[in-house]
């Protein structure tokens, strides 16, 4: 089965919406989703969208500490372009029908997060991404140019390497034509055709044991670029947030948002001290790689699981108005916020690498754009300030839907492509295969890849996922296709590149810490 379209967009949070909406004044879209429309990492951001509202804030404010949290490895030029045109994407998104909280004045009520100089975050209660999923996702739904493939799932880009199976052609540049898609429901994979395609598939969380990450997140745009032969970079850069509510044995974790001790919670152990000025002179405030390798060695240094942070202290009225989720998921275990401490430890949150793009989001794959947490813009560093994601989603998917709309008349489709070869056979019981690989990739990367990293710890990563490699693309290549194996290879793939690059870095920068490079190498 084959379907045509101007433009194909695979992820549905912030960057995919937007720019769905923005292409489809322009031509046929489809966007398709794993799962639902409304599940995604955007759903799951608590926080809040940085951006340059009201003075005594400036563009210039904003820049300096994207610099500064990103351990001066980010793109300056990229930096000033993201902080320049985010506040007109803030309104597009207003304007798409997103609440903001707002003070009794009809101003904002921009909150504070760590890293920031300055109150610059605009948020909905503690459950922004939710809202602006919510908009979004209604106007996608109502629009007559966007088709809606929910339970569809990209296993692998269409490019020449396809095509040259039945073309015999030179050609010294890689393209997308679309990408071989699998219908979850059915279970048949269909060929999509696109003049342009926009990977917008978020991260890989679920790497790790622990991540605030929904289960979509498994890396599937940047393995299937890595597939393609695109450019990928700065995998070693994984952002741990310091804060997820301790609830052993849920999965995702809960996220803390940093918005709370931006509004006053205090970081302490479990002996009841703060700890947070041994490490850093702004406390609880700082940079979250900072942050986190603080709460790391703290539960190292006293054998502890967690540590809390403490809200007893702010007025309770004010604190459950603004924190009314985290509220009710904490009484939900049986802490109240106002009279207990909450008790936090760090989980895989943020990839800041991932695949190359230029500031156009065009990846080094000719047709095809990456907008999001899949995408390596040069703005987030060696780590990225909080809240600095979803502004750079938005921002990115107007500067790729400009890009898109113009070249899109001098592409056609490419005809001849080969449906896809489904001759696996292997039986529905070998699931339990996966099931345990898929546990020790999880294992593996938390123990020797996670905050703190040594070049043993990474030899003996490469050594044991290499192992993992070869048994899955065994059993893939005789499996009938299914979303379990397509994902543990994705995962499988990502965290190769998380090791290697980690590997390869000769320092200790960011998030990346590495025992046998204490100081970093100016």
């Amino acid at each position: 089965m084959e379907k045509q379209y101007d433009f194909l967009v695979i992820g549905s949070g912030l960057g995919g919406l937007s720019y769905a909406l923005k292409v489809a004044e322009h031509g046929k879209v489809c966007l398709i989703s794993k799962s639902t429309l409304e599940e995604t990492n955007t759903r799951y951001a608590q926080g809040g969208i940085a951006a340059v509202t009201y003075e005594p804030d400036s563009h210039q404010k904003h820049v300096e500490d994207t610099l500064i949290a990103g351990d001066h490895l980010c793109n300056k030029e990229v930096v000033k372009m993201v902080v320049k045109e985010g506040p007109a994407q803030v309104r597009e998104l207003i304007h798409w029908g997103t609440k903001f909280d707002k003070e009794s004045n009809g101003k904002y009520d921009l909150a504070r997060e760590g890293g920031h100089s300055e109150y610059r975050i605009l948020h909905h209660k503690d459950n922004t991404g939710e809202e602006i999923q919510r908009a979004l996702s209604g106007q996608v739904r109502k629009h007559p140019n966007i088709e809606l493939l929910e339970q569809h799932f990209a296993v692998d880009l269409i490019t020449q390497h396809h095509l040259r199976k039945l073309v015999k052609r030179h050609m010294t540049d890689i393209e997308c034509y679309g990408a071989y898609v699998l219908n979850l429901d059915s279970e048949q994979v269909i060929r999509i055709l696109s003049k342009t395609t926009l990977l917008a598939s978020g991260g890989a969380g679920h790497l790790y044991s622990t991540t605030t990450n929904p289960p979509i997140a498994t890396g599937d745009g940047i393995a299937m670029v890595y597939r393609a032969k695109g450019i990928i970079e700065n995998m070693e850069f994984v952002q741990f947030h310091p804060t997820s509510l301790y609830n052993p044995g849920e999965t995702p974790s809960f996220l803390i948002t940093e918005a709370m001790r931006g509004y006053g919670g205090i970081l302490k152990n479990q002996l009841g001290e703060k700890f947070m000025n041994k490490y850093d002179k702004r406390g609880s405030l700082a940079p979250r790689d900072i942050v986190a390798r603080a709460i790391d060695n703290e539960m190292k240094i006293h054998g502890h699981d967690f540590v809390y942070l403490d809200t007893t202290h702010i007025d309770e009225k004010a604190l459950k108005e603004h924190f009314p989720n985290i509220t009710e998921k904490c009484r939900s275990i049986g802490i109240d916020i106002a009279r207990d401490m909450i008790p936090v430890v760090p989980a895989a949150h943020y990839i800041c690498g991932g695949i190359k793009v230029d500031m156009n989001a065009q990846t080094w794959i000719k047709r095809l754009y990456a907008v999001g947490e899949v995408s390596s813009t040069g703005l987030h560093g060696a780590n990225r300030l909080a809240s600095n994601s979803l502004i750079e989603a938005i921002v990115y998917a107007d500067r790729a839907a400009k890009h898109a709309v113009g070249l899109a008349p001098e592409y056609q489709f490419v005809e001849s492509i080969p449906e896809w070869d489904d001759s696996g056979t292997a039986h529905p019981e070998e699931m339990v295969l996966i099931t345990q690989s898929l546990k020790e990739v999880k294992q593996i990367m938390s123990n020797y890849v996670g905050i703190v990293r040594s070049d043993l710890r990474l030899e003996r990563a490469t050594a044991r996922l290499e192992i993992i490699y070869r048994e899955t693309e065994t059993l893939y290549k005789e499996s009938r296709v299914s979303l379990r194996i397509c994902q543990l290879r994705n995962l499988i793939n990502v965290g190769y590149l998380v090791i290697k690059m980690a590997q390869a870095r000769k320092e200790s920068r960011g998030l990346h810490f590495n025992l046998d490079y204490p100081k970093r190498m100016d």
